[in-house]
């Protein structure tokens, strides 16, 4: 794997991370090592984590694995601000924001997370009191970089000025869906980050698994697709437009001799944007598959032909078809 800076920060980070969604539900503690020894051995030192997973039980096993196989030098990147509030999907409270963190670090049984990152946009709560629990964060030691997770671009803008004018402190990183299924952060907010120098980690960069191409001629019984819980998660990405970028990617592969996965996350990971592609497995075996990949060099004109096949549409005002 590539080893780059993350934003104009100092922290070196892999230009693959690995996801834990499934760890404490669908992946148990066994898989989990087995996961964390095949990723460490490809060369990977991001671990991507919320406080939402497993009910705070991916935390507890990220703690527990990272202590037992003394892997200090794994970058742990976490996220708080999702709400149990009926109605309420997202609380960014200044009240909540510090339990969330402070329930996050004794689940990891570490005294702070490399990266934090916010989730989500609570419109209840103004921003500059989000901003001041990031600061908080900083200044405590509790965190040593913060950022977004899930912000509109317009936000994230205000955001890391009010931070940098008001308090003082840098946001490093915003974390958003992106892939081959999924390229709405070309609509200002890569742009954003480029100019301002903000990493950016990409997670979904299998399009939620779609991209590997398993879901082509119907969902299999042991998919995510299956899933009472991620059923609507894969669901999204099984559209007409999905399938006609899934078939640009098995015909890709075709040609290169290799497997779709391997193809949508060499796109992913030949994005000059995008500090890390995070991926995610719900067995060790699956992981194997995607880490066989990793040395996939997509030439220029099967990159080019899978960006035009995948291309979002302008809409204005970077259309200018109010022109």
């Amino acid at each position: 794997m590539r080893v780059s800076s993350l934003g104009r920060s100092g922290l070196r980070i892999s230009d693959v991370a690995l996801g834990t969604l499934t760890w404490g539900r669908d992946t148990d503690e066994h898989e989990a090592v087995e996961q964390l020894e095949l990723y460490l051995a490809a060369g990977g030192n991001v671990l991507d984590t919320s406080d939402a997973y497993g009910g705070g039980a991916a935390h507890e096993i990220v703690g527990h694995l990272l202590h037992s196989l003394a892997a200090d030098d794994v970058v742990v990147v976490s996220r708080s601000g999702g709400s149990t509030t009926p109605g309420r999907a997202f609380d960014h409270s200044l009240r909540h924001l510090r339990s969330s963190l402070d329930a996050t670090l004794t689940r990891l049984g570490r005294e702070a997370v490399d990266v934090w990152l916010v989730h989500g946009r609570d419109p209840h709560t103004p921003l500059d009191e989000v901003c001041t629990a990031m600061a908080e964060a900083v200044r405590s030691g509790k965190a040593a970089y913060v950022g977004l997770a899930e912000w509109p671009p317009a936000w994230t803008a205000a955001a890391h000025r009010f931070l940098h004018d008001a308090l003082g402190t840098s946001m490093t990183a915003v974390q958003v869906e992106y892939s081959l299924v999924q390229r709405g952060a070309e609509h200002d907010l890569l742009d954003y980050t480029s100019v301002c120098g903000l990493g950016v980690l990409g997670w979904g960069a299998l399009g939620r698994g779609v991209l590997t191409g398993k879901y082509r001629r119907g969902t299999p019984a042991d998919s995510r697709g299956a899933s009472a819980h991620l059923r609507g998660f894969v669901e999204t990405y099984l559209d007409l437009r999905s399938r006609q970028v899934v078939d640009a990617v098995c015909a890709a592969a075709d040609g290169l001799g290799v497997a779709p996965l391997d193809v949508a996350l060499a796109w992913a990971r030949q994005q000059a944007r995008v500090s890390a592609s995070v991926v995610g497995a719900r067995t060790a075996a699956q992981l194997r598959g995607i880490l066989a990949g990793l040395d996939t060099v997509l030439p220029p004109e099967i990159e080019a032909a899978l960006g035009e096949v995948s291309a979002v549409r302008p809409v204005y005002p970077q259309s200018g078809a109010g022109l």
